[in-house]
């Protein structure tokens, strides 16, 4: 009798066990009720959900072994709770929390109904998607890629045609597999709302993880999302649950500020577009129509923008124009920082007495501070062009288009994404790389990131582009940029082949609409870099000037001989002097010899401070207000202009910054990756600095 007992509980356990709970999701007339008759036939029962008049279907299917309840929820346009169907189809998926959610699309009508599917994403929704009306949508001269839609929507994709019940069988298959592993079978997936409003989602997740009870219930980054589409009923549940409901009520308050005064509009409005535009850029990789009966305005400059023939040339002309715009209108107040510069050197030295304490201000703090100030203008008219950019939605084209090169030379086309924010800086783009779900393609686009020319290494190319290239300068400059996009690419390629074999993963690249830039967010943006830039000049700049002269003051000359003995002379014998002619038989193959040398070492730091290293190598001791230009002969009787050029490539592609360096660490997790990317990247720029070099002198260029 005990045996028999422990035999019908085993069994019962088992029966528990063999249990799936599905809910069919999808928009009214997608073609669900007939999905949900094919699945349960006649065991299937009508009734009302609990409070509401909102007709309740449930019935049963039967597959490998398991009986799978399915709930067929009411029919929904998005989960945003604005009518009682779309209550009562998130609350149960919310509350109930079932197994499988099948989403129900409408094949002829893919836009409209894959707004459902993304907040079922946003939800973290184990989901299958039957792709129903497929014989409509081939009538209609539809195609649709089911297995590139799978992939870039991170779940299985099951072609159906409820009515006549083709593909049930397959979705009961698809169902039945995601319960089985313990690990889901699709990629978690984020929607990306754009860097402004991603900033206030991660803020508003930090609150409510912080609170006791919020994360264990709900998916903190849904919540994040619902609370900033101002939704109410998310509101008075989190509000009516969280501990700390004042601090999360206060940071979704300074999130809706800080994101309608950015962006001027509403926030469900800009997440709502955001969807919309995650929608079309997935659609242009796995969708086609033999015909369109509404072109947008969007649509209409896309086919000249995107289009792919003319879409790489339009992009590189437009950061021709970018970089020639950045050099020569930034010129003018830059000559007159420069000016201004001048004239407090000038005033510093007659008002400090002559010593040690005139030497380190003239010629350290000042010096070298003030040759980097002068280039805050091409930083400004930089950051102008990238915030223009992004405010029109033309940066997301640029990353769609580079997409396609990027995929067929093995890389993940989403890690073009951190490549873009790198011209702004380097270690916002290194962590912008977390949002790449495979491991070994975050490794593989952070190692390569620093190649791309962050805005701190303009002034080294602003200096010596105008010094030794005159009115081609900013066509210089920009063909560094690009050489800078183009090594980064054949490095991944090279990686790819040997380091990080396999495949790229797919992504969907969001194409918001277009929009006019307002005057008001570019303003924000470009001062927001701006004060940045002041800071660490204020900060680190400052500190490593002062390190700087000091590393060229001493040690002081002991005898008569020495201190009568020139200005290289003592530098030469200085401890940083010491430092260049260290490695000086290394550089002098690029061109460029110890000051160079001196230049790159403390550049280490931030690339800004080569340029005030210059300042102190150069103008040490000599009038700097003679004709605003003392740093510029300095140069030109110093280095050639191919030279010149090495030294740019070479300050293009070393070792980044101790600010990268350390995010490199943390965000790779390994000190020997962080190493690997600081040997291949000085191994690179001394081939590419003497290739450049000594090609020039080879084809008889000086």
């Amino acid at each position: 009798m005990l045996t028999k007992e422990i035999d019908e509980t085993a069994s019962n356990v088992e029966l528990v066990q063999k249990r799936i709970k599905v809910a069919l999701a999808g928009n009214p007339n997608s073609g669900k009720t007939s999905i949900f008759n094919a699945l349960t036939g006649m065991r299937q029962h009508v009734g009302n959900w609990a409070g509401v008049t909102v007709e309740k279907k449930e019935g049963y299917a039967h597959y490998g072994g398991y009986t799978i309840e399915v709930v067929d929820l009411p029919g929904t346009y998005s989960l945003t709770a604005f009518s009682m169907e779309e209550l009562v189809a998130r609350d149960f998926i919310i509350k109930e929390r079932p197994d499988v959610i099948i989403n129900v699309i409408d094949s002829t009508n893919l836009e409209r109904n894959l707004y459902l599917t993304t907040q079922l994403i946003e939800l973290g929704c184990k989901a299958v998607v039957a792709l129903n009306m497929t014989d409509e949508a081939e009538h209609k001269g539809i195609h649709i890629d089911k297995k590139k839609l799978a992939e870039l929507l991170g779940m299985p994709v099951v072609n159906t045609i409820g009515t006549i019940g083709k593909g049930i069988q397959d979705l009961l298959k698809e169902a039945v597999a995601i319960k089985e592993v313990k690990e889901p079978l699709s990629r978690h997936i984020h929607i990306n709302y754009g860097a402004e409003v991603e900033e206030e989602i991660k803020k508003i997740q930090a609150e409510l993880k912080k609170d006791p009870v919020i994360p264990k219930m709900f998916y903190t980054r849904w919540l994040a999302v619902k609370l900033l589409e101002h939704d109410k009923n998310v509101a008075e549940e989190i509000y009516g649950r969280a501990q700390a409901k004042d601090d999360i009520e206060k940071q979704v308050a300074s999130s809706h500020a800080h994101i309608e005064k950015i962006l001027d509009d509403e926030s469900e409005i800009i997440l709502a577009d955001a969807r919309y535009g995650f929608i079309k850029g997935l659609l242009q990789e796995a969708y086609s129509h033999r015909s369109f009966d509404r072109i947008t305005f969007s649509d209409k400059i896309d086919k000249v923008l995107t289009n792919r023939l003319l879409g790489i040339p339009i992009l590189i002309g437009l950061l021709w124009v970018m970089f020639q715009t950045t050099f020569k209108l930034g010129g003018y107040p830059t000559d007159w920082i420069e000016s201004l510069v001048g004239h407090v050197s000038n005033f510093a030295s007659s008002a400090i007495p002559d010593g040690m304490l005139n030497d380190l201000v003239v010629n350290g703090i000042i010096s070298g501070i003030g040759g980097v100030v002068v280039f805050l203008p091409n930083i400004l008219i930089l950051f102008f062009f990238i915030s223009l950019f992004e405010d029109t939605g033309y940066m997301a084209r640029a990353a769609f288009i580079m997409d396609r090169v990027m995929h067929t030379l093995g890389l993940h086309g989403k890690s073009f994404i951190p490549m873009i924010m790198g011209f702004g800086c380097n270690t916002s783009a290194i962590m912008g790389a977390r949002t790449l779900e495979n491991k070994t393609d975050r490794i593989l686009t952070i190692l390569i990131n620093p190649l791309v020319s962050c805005s701190a290494r303009l002034p080294v190319y602003v200096l010596l582009a105008g010094t030794f290239f005159g009115r081609n300068a900013g066509t210089v400059i920009f063909s560094i940029y690009i050489t800078g996009i183009i090594l980064a690419i054949l490095v991944g390629q090279l990686f790819r082949k040997t380091i990080f074999k396999g495949e790229a993963a797919p992504f969907v690249m969001e194409l918001p609409p277009y929009r006019i830039p307002r005057v008001q967010s570019i303003l924000i943006h470009m001062w927001e870099k701006a004060s940045i830039f002041l800071r660490k000049v204020g900060g680190i700049i400052l500190i490593a000037s002062i390190l700087i002269w000091f590393m060229t003051a001493f040690p002081k000359p002991k005898s008569d001989s020495q201190i009568a003995l020139s200005h290289d002379e003592h530098i030469l014998n200085s401890y940083a002097g010491r430092a260049g002619k260290f490695i000086e038989p290394v550089l002098e193959p690029l061109g460029f010899g110890w000051k160079g040398g001196i230049a790159l070492l403390t550049g280490i730091a931030a690339k800004e401070i080569v340029v005030s290293t210059f300042g102190v190598l150069y103008q040490a001791g000599e009038n700097v207000n003679e004709e605003n230009d003392t740093l510029r002969n300095a140069l030109k009787k110093d280095m050639t202009p191919m030279a010149a050029l090495s030294f740019m490539l070479f300050t293009l592609i070393y070792i980044p910054c101790v600010g990268t360096l350390g995010v490199m660490y943390r965000e790779l997790g390994s000190l020997k990756w962080t190493l690997f990317g600081v040997g291949y990247s000085l191994i690179l720029a001394w081939l590419v600095s003497f290739i450049a070099y000594q090609g020039g002198l080879i084809l008889g260029f000086v």
